[in-house]
């Protein structure tokens, strides 16, 4: 079993015990995040209904905070001496998967 799921204006497909990095979220390590469900496939049977998505919950557990690969930026012009130099580290959280439940 299987879903995508929205996380951080991306859609990710997740299984349980995956752990994967999504856009900074706010909450302490070991707390539970609810992720929306996009589409749900449990071996034949897909889910893609509205109001059945509405009931599946998929739960993950905060692992920590990373930080993403550095980016160098340099601003520039010719034949002025204007030079810029400036770096930057996108902040992301783990999280693990912990379930995926179907509604009732």
């Amino acid at each position: 079993m299987y879903a995508i799921v929205r996380a951080g204006g991306r859609q990710e497909k997740v299984a349980v015990d995956d752990v994967l990095t999504v856009d900074k979220l706010a909450g302490d390590v070991g707390s539970t995040v609810t992720f929306a469900a996009v589409l749900v496939v449990d071996g034949d049977k897909v889910t893609s209904k509205a109001a059945d998505l509405a009931k599946v919950e998929v739960t993950a557990e905060i692992l920590g905070a990373v930080k993403g690969p550095k980016i160098n930026i340099m601003h520039y012009r010719n034949k002025t001496g204007y030079k810029r130099r400036m770096g930057h580290r996108q902040p992301y959280t783990e999280v693990k998967i912990t379930g995926i439940k179907a509604g009732k």
